[in-house]
């Protein structure tokens, strides 16, 4: 079984359809419809919920605003779901429900109930966020009438109340109650021809792969639930590794930094802030906050997608997946980890378990540059990603790692050649725009054209050398 709260009731489910979401659970099975459905796939929030979690000294609350279009009832295992119809008390709105009325923030308002848990969220954990903070907590909600000036005053004007609410009150009984359905033993979901199992160790996790080798791994879901919502399909069996601890971990080494491959991207970004900024950055546009939240490495990893955001920068910096199966560990190159499109090396029963990503030496930069047809919350139609050592202005070291140019994120390693060596000036950049026609033949698709993706390649090496190049202005 599985235990969680629903707003302040717990809530203990054995047998259910374990490809349920959350959206069709909370719409179809207790009828609070407040939740909308929108486009199913995780990118317009009027779906948002919002779950309370504790912290990791189990002290506090954290509060997160997910898609629940895309999130699998399992995960909600030993938290906290809040929905939009928990908010006001008796005829008295919550403050950020408050403050969408007194600043005309809905119009058609299908919109609004995600607008106003992703408000939620933020205010709880940011009482007075700057603009900045703003743009990043409603960067997932789309809004198609009201328009956003309106909806961004209404947060704005949050600061003016006092931080109590209701949920401030309930802290410590809520906290109790989550500490009481932590961690049980062998947690599952399950139906008459589906199983959904939720181990707490890697041990746990290894051993039911091994005895169920055709799972399939959850971790933020942000991918594998499109499979359901978008392409129908029906899941038999499901292994979510977000109860794994040693799997949520992050290390950073006075040689690396090792991530668990379970760990929500937002609870990396503060650590790659420090060690490689202008990933952070680009971090910051993967997807949208609630993406953010439950999305993961070992997830995009796993994927093998040739347009995954974190996969070219971790091919840059030579990381290497840790790979496990039964009791045995492997560590792999990312650079042998893909074999073909949407291909690798996992064998049977084997997962990934964490990824370690080399710290940049002294004289070592990293460039990052992501191109997308929305700034915001969008796939990528190239991303680049190179790291380069200069002594003198001459390039000592380069590595590379490109996306949306082949069926695989990759190397470009004829471009790389061609900076090797060479002093960094326009000649050399060239020289290395004219190499990187050698190293990919991308295709045409929705999202961009082949000439286009390698216009754009070319254009980001000269981009990169501007970035580089001391102005002498």
């Amino acid at each position: 079984m599985i235990q969680f709260l629903l707003n302040n009731q717990l809530v203990t489910l054995a047998q259910l359809d374990t490809n349920t979401t959350v959206l069709d659970y909370l719409r179809l099975h207790t009828h609070q419809t407040g939740t909308k459905e929108g486009c199913a796939s995780g990118d317009c929030g009027a779906c948002t919920v919002v779950l309370g979690e504790l912290n990791a000294e189990q002290a506090g609350l954290n509060y997160r605003a997910i898609n629940s279009c895309i999130t699998l009832l399992g995960a909600l295992q030993g938290k906290q779901l809040i929905t939009v119809e928990c908010l006001a008390q008796a005829e008295r709105l919550h403050p950020v429900q408050q403050t969408m009325v007194d600043c005309h923030g809905s119009q058609c308002g299908f919109c609004t109930p995600g607008f106003v848990m992703s408000m939620f969220a933020l205010w709880k954990e940011q009482p007075a966020p700057s603009h900045e903070q703003i743009d990043v907590a409603l960067g997932g909600n789309l809004c198609r009438c009201t328009g956003y000036k309106p909806i961004i005053q209404a947060v704005q004007q949050l600061s003016h109340y006092a931080t109590e609410d209701q949920f401030s009150a309930q802290a410590q009984p809520t906290i109790e109650a989550l500490k009481a359905i932590q961690n049980p033993s062998s947690p599952a979901l399950h139906s008459a021809e589906q199983q959904y199992f939720l181990p707490n160790t890697r041990a746990e996790l290894a051993a039911l792969l091994v005895q169920y080798p055709e799972a399939r791994i959850v971790a933020g879901s942000t991918d594998l639930a499109l499979e359901i919502t978008q392409n129908l399909k029906q899941l038999a069996l499901l292994v979510g590794v977000n109860q794994v601890r040693e799997m949520q971990q992050l290390q950073v080494l006075d040689d690396k930094i090792v991530i668990g491959a379970a760990r929500p991207y937002s609870d990396c970004i503060e650590v790659l802030q420090t060690h490689y900024p202008a990933f952070a950055d680009m971090m910051k546009r993967l997807g949208s906050q609630q993406i953010r939240n439950q999305g993961t490495f070992g997830g995009n990893i796993g994927t093998a997608s040739p347009i995954g955001d974190t996969l070219p920068v971790l091919l840059a910096l030579n990381a290497a997946v840790e790979l496990q199966q039964g009791e045995r560990v492997r560590l792999v190159n990312l650079n042998d980890y893909f074999t073909g499109y949407r291909k690798t090396v996992l064998e049977p029963s084997e997962f990934i378990a964490a990824v370690h990503i080399p710290r940049l030496q002294a004289g070592q930069v990293l460039v990052v540059d992501k191109v997308s047809k929305r700034f915001d919350d969008d796939i990528s139609a190239v991303c680049a990603a190179w790291v380069l050592t200069l002594k003198d202005n001459v390039i000592a070291y380069a590595r590379s790692g490109y996306g949306g140019m082949a069926a695989t994120p990759a190397r470009a390693l004829n471009a790389e050649q061609a900076l090797i060596g060479k002093v960094l000036n326009p000649t050399t950049i060239q020289a290395a725009q004219q190499a990187i026609t050698q190293d990919f033949k991308p295709m045409s698709d929705v999202r961009a054209s082949s000439w286009y993706r390698m216009t754009v390649a070319q254009n980001l090496l000269e981009r990169m050398s501007l970035s580089l190049i001391p102005s002498k202005t």
